[in-house]
């Protein structure tokens, strides 16, 4: 044959199979787009120099690598469809006179013509967009924007070689289905049709119940170190439910539809439960990885878009002043009230007049949490395990008079007796004591404690106790010392100030910062480390890495988007062509245009909003992890992050919807035989 038929073939099989090939490519192109613009965001020279942007650097990483994995996996599915397509004018070149050699031939050239397609495509967009990209994340971080183009050469060349190996791989698998077929089989692919599935019942109760076992596991997390290896357990157990549930539950529900006659027969619901039944394993499939790719977008975008827009919450949280102070000293002798004070006396001309400088002291410690209190004697290597994660904890010891000066309270407490307060922990025993030393029992649960932005910043809870007096509570085991010889006790004085303008903050951050190193170089005044911070320098810090969170949910979630507009529109036309003789015979016994319509209706409203349902439902389970997560970032507006989920559901409803009415029109086109304009 000669040489210039195969291109021309090839290139005529993609013109006559538009309708699968055109989106096909578009989505190809998306990828390639949007994997190019996050790598030309790592290597922007505008974002290289922002403050901090290591953060930045990690997110748009981590996304490349997603977008390249899934692009990987979303392609291999969506080729393995075009393939399948093709099976019956792939048969009839091989009847023809081609052996499967020469169709090779004409796949290889296909790909080629695909591939490179949906790659300069992408590059080009990527390239026009990728300016527009940086505009909006700089918009998003609030820093100064520039309008220097640039053209990441490396990025190019990384798409290139990831997208090409891609492309390849894709070829690989079908010229590997089309050699192992037979020309007959593939002649008659399209006329095979799906037995209806047995033990149905059985998978769908299997689904049932891995999803209430999964939704259980959702709800229940009490703690956040337990909370990431219980909740990605859960959402393997999602994924395999929804699977089954979708292959062998929507199964059973036709049956169910079926056996209802009044609904059965009538001719809208006739003709859709009838063919629906028969092809509900492969639809199912579908159906699922639809509802699996919204529930990712769900919690991806409505978790990022909370933390974006609660930046000044979680903020404020961390850091409750203008400038933070915190100051650790190696001996108790550090908190006493004679060091205290000198250190006000060095730190008081930097802070303005009125500026309340007593501070907190408190005795620091960590451990496991038991019914009898805090262990901290055991190693880290024994200590912390698998199965004590939730256990591990902090532990804060305060003097009543501090917590009544501070809480403008007059408490009083026996020689032996203790206020709690537990940040993130629940501990329901009538006493606490240290490993080692005395019982105190626990005269009052306090329901709202002044805690500080470190231990906001903890993944571990914390135990505030409020003594008489700490000395006394810990003397019996405060020469303890843990595995590399360093006291089990960290004490530690903080106290905030305010400031009426960014400058002045910064300016007595600053001061106070150095005037401690001072005191810490002069070595009389036990301290060991020490902190100041601003909260308009973190400001920009925190900016830029929950923005970066938010930008990458947004480029994350276009593409699983169209992965899932994808998957509909081709599930779509291949039920199309499959019910496109059905509905010819059921035409020449008198279904009418209008009749073809309300069967097509009923067949998209009996299972097509079924995903965005179980979407739905997912994500409502999956609050609590996602309410304690955001929790870890220093978030706790509830009502803020509620009103989130609720408006991304209500949008992506709309947008769902907006999909189900177009590709719907192409699946009526198909099947009733009119023409597109």
């Amino acid at each position: 044959m000669r040489v210039s038929l195969y291109p021309r073939l090839a290139w005529e099989g993609i013109r006559k199979n538009k309708k699968l090939y055109i989106p096909y490519i578009l989505t190809g192109s998306v990828m390639v787009m949007m994997y190019y613009i996050l790598s030309y965001l790592i290597e922007s020279p505008t974002l290289m120099q922002m403050i901090g942007g290591s953060y930045l650097t990690i997110m748009l990483t981590l996304g490349c690598i997603v977008i390249a994995v899934f692009s990987l996996l979303f392609l291999f599915y969506t080729n393995s469809f075009l393939i399948r397509q093709r099976y019956r004018e792939f048969g009839l070149y091989n009847i023809l006179g081609m052996d499967k050699r020469n169709i090779s031939k004409l796949m290889v050239w296909e790909s080629i013509f695909v591939g490179v397609c949906a790659i300069a495509i992408g590059l080009f967009a990527g390239i026009a967009l990728s300016k527009i990209a940086e505009l909006i994340i700089l918009n998003i971080l609030h820093m100064d924007v520039t309008y220097d183009f640039y053209i990441g050469i490396i990025s190019i060349r990384q798409s290139l070689q990831i997208y090409g190996i891609i492309y390849l791989i894709l070829l690989i698998n079908s010229l590997r289905k089309v050699r192992k077929a037979r020309p007959l089989e593939l002649m008659q692919s399209n006329k095979v049709g799906e037995r209806i599935p047995k033990r149905n019942w059985i998978y769908a109760a299997v689904g049932i119940v891995l999803l209430i076992t999964a939704y259980y596991l959702a709800v229940t997390i009490e703690e956040p170190l337990s909370a990431f290896t219980i909740f990605f357990g859960a959402v393997i157990l999602v994924i395999i439910g929804t699977y089954l549930l979708f292959m062998a539950g929507s199964v059973a529900f036709c049956k169910l539809l079926q056996k209802n006659k009044r609904y059965y027969y009538k001719p809208n619901h006739f003709v859709s439960v009838s063919s629906m039944i028969y092809r509900m394993r492969r639809n199912g499939a579908g159906l699922a990885s639809i509802c699996i790719l919204l529930t990712m977008v769900l919690v991806m975008i409505s978790a990022t878009t909370s933390l974006y827009f609660g930046t000044e919450d979680a903020l404020h949280n961390r850091y409750p002043n203008d400038v933070n102070v915190s100051v650790m000293f190696d001996q108790a002798e550090g908190v006493s009230d004679e060091n205290i004070e000198k250190i006000r006396e060095n730190i008081a001309p930097y802070c303005k007049e009125e500026t309340d400088l007593t501070g907190i002291r408190s005795f620091n410690t960590s451990g496991l949490i038991t019914e009898k209190g805090i262990t901290t004697q055991m190693s880290t290597s024994t200590m912390i395990g698998f199965d004590t994660y939730d256990n591990v904890g902090y532990l804060s010891i305060l003097s009543l008079d501090d917590y009544n000066e501070m809480e403008n309270e007059k408490k009083s407490l026996g020689e032996k007796e203790c206020l709690i307060y537990c940040d993130r922990l629940k501990y329901e025993w009538d006493s606490f004591a240290i490993e080692g030393a005395d019982a105190y029992t626990v005269k009052e649960r306090l329901h709202e404690f002044p805690t500080d932005g470190d231990a906001e910043a903890m993944i571990a809870p914390t135990v505030y106790m409020v003594v008489n007096d700490p000395y006394t509570f810990i003397e019996p085991v405060k020469d303890l010392a843990n595995t590399i010889g360093d006291s089990i006790f960290v004490y530690e004085w903080r106290f905030g100030a305010d400031f009426d303008t960014e400058e002045a903050e910064i300016e007595a951050t600053s001061q106070i910062r150095e005037t401690l190193k001072n005191m810490y170089m002069e070595g009389e005044y036990h301290i060991s480390s020490l902190s100041a911070e601003s909260k308009a320098v973190q400001r920009d810090g925190f900016m830029e890495l929950y923005g970066s969170l938010y930008f990458l949910g947004i480029m994350l979630s276009i593409v699983f988007l169209f992965a899932a507009v994808l998957i509909i529109y081709y599930k779509q036309i291949s039920e199309g062509y499959e019910d496109q003789a059905r509905f010819e015979i059921m035409q020449k016994v008198g279904m009418t245009k209008k009749d073809i319509r309300r069967s097509i209706n009923s067949q998209m409203l009996t299972v097509f909003f079924a995903p965005l349902v179980f979407a739905g439902i997912h994500l409502g389970f999956a609050f609590p992890f996602i309410w304690r997560m955001l929790m870890l970032f220093g978030l706790n507006n509830l009502k803020m992050i509620l009103v989130v989920l609720v408006i991304c559901f209500l949008l992506f409803g709309l947008l769902y919807a907006f999909v189900y009415k177009i590709t719907s029109n192409s699946y009526y086109v198909i099947v009733s035989g009119r023409r597109e304009a």
